[in-house]
């Protein structure tokens, strides 16, 4: 089945689809440098450019629609105005193209906050409007530690619509797995990275409360503007788009090479992406914590598309079944 790609990002949601079998063959994305980075693992045609802009006659025919609109509208760490901010309205492009289109199954990632954005006005519109124009959904939050396996408190809204009831009725969101990675599986602990990555009495104001509260080497850590705060779950907490700008957000570790953050293949593999996937040599580091921060966790996304593919797939053979 054909998938077309909305907010592409650097294709998070495209690398789980394509992991479960599907065909992703075509992807609009406006940023230029998470483009570089998306065409630098992906060779289906990808537009650069404003989605308001996109013809729908220029998209080639798809079967799912895949997208990860913008968040920050609806995310605590934006400013909540939802469809009162551009970016929230957003979403109504995508309900230009499906009402056209028609795929046979949309696919649409969040934050957890849309659901109860405007005491849940602004989520109760999505699900409106796609009912609609003609598809049965179904939602569901799920976080990155309990469905991905992966040492990330991260927990996103998804929503599955299908135009087909039979293939709906088919379709479950999958269990919850046991989480057996632990940080050190997607962290280089013994490597010694670059000197940018550390902190140090010389580059960090707030170094003296590191030092001394900085000791375990199994979590992470975060400075809180006036103190230390430790994970105590043993988990990464969500990785935002402005990590590389600094402030509250950007996890500390304990190494024994010293006390540092991140790198921006280390956010990268944390939020699923395989060892395989590029990154562009040359392009800035705030510009790749950015491109981790606003994707998506793969592993979650292809366990659900994973899921797709079965109901489709059952649909199908009870559709046959009938007709014999």
């Amino acid at each position: 089945m054909k998938v077309a790609s909305f907010f592409a990002g650097v294709g998070g949601i495209d690398a789980g689809f394509k992991n479960a079998g599907f065909d992703v063959i075509w992807a609009n994305e406006l940023d230029k440098h998470a483009a570089t980075t998306y065409r630098l693992n992906f060779d289906n045609e990808l537009v650069v450019k404003d989605i308001n802009e996109v013809e729908v006659r220029d998209i080639p025919d798809f079967d799912i629609m895949i997208a990860g609109f913008p968040c920050q509208a609806f995310s605590v760490a934006g400013y909540r105005k939802g469809f009162e901010d551009e970016r929230g309205n957003l979403f109504f492009e995508l309900e230009r193209i499906f009402k056209e289109k028609k795929p046979q199954v949309i696919f649409l990632e969040n934050v957890k906050n849309l659901v109860g954005h405007d005491g849940g006005n602004t989520f109760r519109v999505i699900l409106e409007r796609l009912k609609k124009a003609g598809y049965h959904v179904k939602k569901e939050v799920l976080n990155a530690c309990e469905y991905g396996n992966l040492p990330q408190n991260r927990e996103r809204i998804y929503i599955v619509a299908f135009l087909d009831e039979r293939t709906y009725k088919e379709f479950e969101f999958p269990e919850p797995i046991k989480l057996t990675h632990t940080l050190k599986d997607y962290i280089d602990y013994n490597k010694k990275q670059d000197d940018k990555y550390y902190y140090t009495e010389n580059s960090c104001g707030f170094y003296n409360e590191l030092k001394e509260n900085v000791k375990n080497p199994d979590t992470t850590y975060q400075w809180r503007r006036v103190y230390v705060r430790e994970n105590k779950s043993n988990l990464c907490p969500t990785l935002t788009a402005n990590m590389g700008t600094g402030g509250h957000n950007v996890p500390i570790v304990y190494t024994p090479t010293g006390i540092r953050k991140f790198t921006p293949r280390e956010c990268f593999n944390i939020m699923g992406f395989g060892k395989d996937y590029k990154l562009p040599k040359d392009m800035a580091n705030t510009h790749l914590y950015k491109q981790a921060g606003n994707s998506v966790v793969v592993p979650v996304i292809e366990r659900i598309a994973n899921e797709i593919k079965g109901a489709i797939d059952r649909a199908a053979f009870y559709e046959r079944k009938k007709v014999v």
